[in-house]
């Protein structure tokens, strides 16, 4: 069974709105490169589908946009590229190397972890809330900001039942970000 992995940036105060922390830089894209290409396919909502396109796809002409840095672009070739699944109801369509998943979130998830291959990457604020809840969620890694934004969404926010995690690795950056990467600790009857 591959591993379904919720990675996202987040605020010390919680908040994980994609703006709110530091720019990206060299170093950080990098990890979240790496952290792509640990992954068979992403598992995004419609959302953060939407917005990963239109940043990331690589356009028709073949040539990235002139406001991505040299550095930007081994991330974004590897997203451009990767199989994506995308939970949305009120899409009809979609494209970018995308299946439109339907049906039974929990049944849907499911099926996908029991293909073979090296894990699934999801990432966003209202899919993983759902997922964390159905108890899918076989790894968080949190890119912790050093940042109080005040305000925006708040990472899982409205989480049902308390999720023990245990620590299994960390890793500083130059900027002060402290990547952290948990695994939930399963109650042993």
């Amino acid at each position: 069974m591959r591993p379904l992995r919720y990675s996202i940036n987040v605020t010390l105060d919680g908040c994980c709105h994609h703006e709110a922390g530091l720019p990206p830089d060299e170093e950080s894209m990098r990890y979240w490169t790496a952290e792509m290409e640990r992954a068979d396919a992403l598992l995004f909502g419609r959302v953060t589908y939407q917005m990963m396109e239109s940043a990331w796809r690589q356009p028709a002409t073949g040539t990235w946009p002139d406001w991505m840095d040299e550095w930007e672009i081994p991330f974004a070739e590897t997203i451009d590229r990767a199989k994506k699944y995308v939970v949305s109801n009120t899409l009809s369509g979609v494209d970018w190397n995308a299946e439109l998943v339907r049906g039974d979130l929990g049944q849907a998830v499911q099926r996908l972890k029991q293909e073979p291959g090296e894990g699934l990457f999801v990432g966003g604020v209202t899919l993983p809330l759902a997922l964390a809840d159905l108890g899918l969620i076989d790894e968080y890694v949190f890119l912790v900001q050093p940042v109080l934004a005040g305000h925006g969404p708040t990472l899982l926010a409205g989480l049902r039942e308390r999720i023990q995690l245990e620590l299994v690795d960390r890793h500083e950056f130059r900027s002060g970000v402290a990547a952290v990467r948990y695994r939930p600790t399963r109650a042993t009857a």
